[in-house]
């Protein structure tokens, strides 16, 4: 099964090795959180979502958990997994899953259900209603606090510089203002059933950690007030072929006009994994194609007379001709 729910098994396997369940121990049972002593142990202020889903010591991406006492990933929750030794050794004991959300308290591996909890997990992964993705552009800019009490406003976060990607928080900074193309991709629903496969296409994987970085811009709880969008990072590496990356400088508008490319190119090639006429298909030939593409009219004069061509653009780089016109989403307009 693709989703995750595979953190409800009672043994799971990593580099070739068994994670057996603790002994005497039963799994399913659940406890609240005034009935698990080490719920006081939670640290939020080291925790940091943003980093990739990956182990710490294995650097596998399944069946991860983040231990929310000291902010690492580790791989597991049955006997002879990272995060059951991390759990003995260092004696932290609360453990969430970076997909499920669910919450498990080690070495004795019971599920802890608590109201406090709904922070951590909201955060882990933020969604939104289609009436509050909606009111995003109308709504006045509202102060929050972030844990220290610094005050930020969402949808006006900065973005972590990872190396030498300020050309990256450019572009995706001002794709979060592009309110069609923003509002498709913060819908969780529209892109989940690519999100939940362990092996996406890397196209399609783009999408869905942009995805995540707008949604966690404009996140209302956060406990930071800037976003390090390392996951969309890498991502964006692994489609490109380390084009990218975080160590190399590159060319904003190159980079744009790739990132749409991509974006079109994986609606186009991932309708095999989703329903017939799914939302996917969206997002390149109706959203990325209305927000930007469009044809210019170039009047040219010749020995004939008047000569018009048009041709299909994704951004002019200005200036413009006297003479070009623009024909796009709302019509014909002309530049002078």
């Amino acid at each position: 099964d693709d989703d995750d729910d595979d953190d409800d098994d009672d043994d799971e396997i990593a580099g070739g090795s068994l994670f057996r369940r603790a002994p005497g121990v039963s799994r399913g049972r659940v406890y609240r959180g005034a009935e698990c002593p080490y719920m006081d142990t939670i640290n939020r202020a080291v925790l940091d979502f943003d980093f990739e889903k990956q182990c710490s010591q294995t650097l596998s991406r399944i069946n991860v958990y983040v231990c929310l006492v000291c902010g690492k990933y580790f791989q597991g929750r049955g006997r002879d997994s990272p995060a059951y030794y991390h759990c003995l050794q260092e004696k932290h004991h609360v453990f969430i899953n970076t997909r499920s959300g669910k919450t498990y308290c080690l070495p004795d591996d019971y599920e802890v259900i608590d109201g406090s909890l709904r922070d951590i997990q909201y955060n882990l992964n933020p969604k939104y209603s289609t009436e509050e993705i909606e009111q995003l552009d109308f709504d006045a800019p509202r102060r929050c606090l972030t844990l220290s009490g610094q005050e930020y406003y969402p949808g006006a976060v900065g973005l972590n510089n990872l190396g030498s990607t300020d050309y990256l928080g450019t572009i995706v900074q001002c794709l979060a203002r592009v309110s069609m193309l923003r509002n498709h991709l913060m819908d969780e629903t529209k892109i989940e059933h690519i999100a939940k496969l362990t092996h996406a296409p890397t196209d399609a994987n783009v999408a869905v950690k942009l995805s995540e970085c707008f949604r966690k811009m404009w996140n209302s709880r956060n406990f930071k007030g800037l976003v390090s969008p390392h996951e969309f990072m890498q991502a964006v590496s692994v489609a490109s072929n380390k084009k990218y990356n975080p160590k190399t400088q590159a060319d904003p508008v190159v980079f744009l006009q790739w990132l749409l490319n991509t974006l079109h190119r994986y609606a186009e090639s991932t309708h095999r994994y989703s329903p017939p006429c799914s939302p996917l298909e969206l997002l390149g030939r109706a959203v990325a194609r209305q927000c930007w593409r469009a044809v210019y009219l170039r009047i040219c004069s010749g020995s004939t007379g008047a000569l018009c061509l048009l041709s299909p653009i994704w951004h002019l780089r200005p200036p413009l001709f006297p003479t070009t016109q623009v024909l796009g989403l709302h019509g014909l307009q002309s530049y002078a």
